[in-house]
């Protein structure tokens, strides 16, 4: 049996990240038999790539509040637990059993708590089954009302006045944009090169890089923009949106769709880029190094999460040949970040305030309140790896946007 200990209390931040993925995914919500106690709920949301996983797992009692918990569950696949937060978890076999750390194992009636794993798995990734709140399988449904239907039937007089002949204005945002101030799906692009609100650009050299808009892929409606992304350095290419920013506040969240066809090399590269005032006015790049997603400062090269082989594990790949929801926010006041892949937390992408070895420690190696004015989509490579990628959907706003 392995045992995997709750991390610090400093990632409880990353927990409450967990705790709105597990909300807000769009992933399958997986929940056990139906012989349960009323009310009890486990829900957990995965968010899978080849070999990996992690999972997000929201511990509901239901009518009856619990001072301690225990959650099992079976895997139907070969996947195995490497790490997890929050709680205590160990798996012995195919039977995964979690159980609450110190300080969340009081929860009331009605109430709820979340915990993360992440791990591995060799050839199967199936649906895990079996799911128990101490002991008491869980069926997930919603209870049924607790209060009687009337036994009088509703008034039937008509309304003393006649409704309105006319649907009353509505101030709907865009579809998928949720009031962002950045909504774009390149539906506007009449054009074969990007234009308008977004211009091609190539910060630091140009070359073999090229950025066009494409109608044979995309991710909804018909245009997208395709990047051809080529290795080596001075390849630069990226599109850089036109619109004014600076209304978006100290607190931007930010939503991408990107497809990229080649895996991430081990060496740096970067797919995203903004702009910081605040740091000289050097990028604020989202990338990869080291076959994984990275966060990285052009200014002094600080990588979120950190370079090394722990740190690296809590990030993920980059999936090929689908397209991909990339989220993140950015609170230029409190200096931190968070990262989102299809509507699931990355811990090793997540800058909460306070240094933890493997992960932000380097990011606060110095004080950071970053202030940031654009935003880049495309690609730099600083050594090996070309790619081609496609974006689409693009939305940046003051709240979160979501998949």
């Amino acid at each position: 049996m392995t045992i995997f200990r709750a991390r610090p209390a400093a990632t409880l931040l990353v927990a409450a990240a967990l705790a709105t993925a597990a909300t807000t995914t769009g992933a399958a919500v997986l929940t056990g038999p139906a012989t349960a106690a009323q009310g009890c709920r486990v829900d957990y949301t995965p968010n899978q790539w080849p070999g990996g996983f992690t999972a997000a797992v929201k511990v509901s009692p239901g009518d009856t509040a619990v001072s301690s918990w225990t959650v099992t569950w079976t895997y139907a696949g070969d996947q195995r637990v490497t790490s997890g937060w929050n709680a205590t978890v160990s798996q012995s076999g195919s039977t995964v059993t979690a159980r609450n750390a110190s300080y969340n194992g009081s929860i009331p009636a009605g109430g709820s708590t979340e915990f993360g794993l992440q791990g591995t798995y060799a050839s199967s990734a199936g649906a895990p089954t079996g799911f128990s709140l101490n002991g008491v399988p869980c069926n997930g449904a919603t209870p049924p009302p607790t209060t009687p239907p009337p036994t009088d039937p509703p008034p039937t007089d008509p309304p003393p006045t006649p409704p309105p002949t006319d649907p009353p204005p509505t101030t709907e945002p865009p579809t998928g944009c949720a009031g962002a101030v950045l909504c774009d799906g390149f539906e506007g692009q009449s054009g074969s090169t990007p234009s308008g609100d977004w211009a091609v650009v190539s910060p630091d050299c140009s070359g073999a890089g090229t950025a066009t808009i494409d109608t044979a892929t995309t991710h909804s409606g018909s245009r997208s923009v395709r990047i051809n992304g080529a290795a080596g350095y001075c390849n630069h290419v990226f599109i850089r949106s036109t619109k004014n920013l600076s209304g978006v506040g100290n607190v931007r969240y930010g939503r991408i769709w990107v497809r990229h066809t080649t895996a991430q090399p081990t060496e740096h590269t970067t797919m995203m880029a903004m702009a910081d005032a605040a740091d000289s006015n050097k990028d604020l790049r989202l990338g990869g190094q080291n076959g994984a997603l990275q966060w990285n400062r052009a200014s002094d090269d600080a990588t979120l999460p950190e370079q090394s082989p722990a740190g690296v594990a809590q990030s993920l790949p980059l999936p090929t040949n689908r397209w991909t929801c990339v989220e993140f926010m950015v609170d230029g006041a409190a200096g931190q970040l968070r990262t989102w892949v299809d509507g699931a937390a990355i811990p090793g992408l997540t800058a909460d305030g306070s240094p933890t070895h493997d992960i932000d420690g380097q990011w606060y190696n110095r004080t950071w309140r970053p202030q940031l004015t654009d935003l880049k989509l495309g690609w730099e490579s600083y050594g090996g790896g070309a790619d081609t990628l496609w974006y689409d959907d693009v939305a940046v706003g003051s709240s979160r946007i979501g998949c």
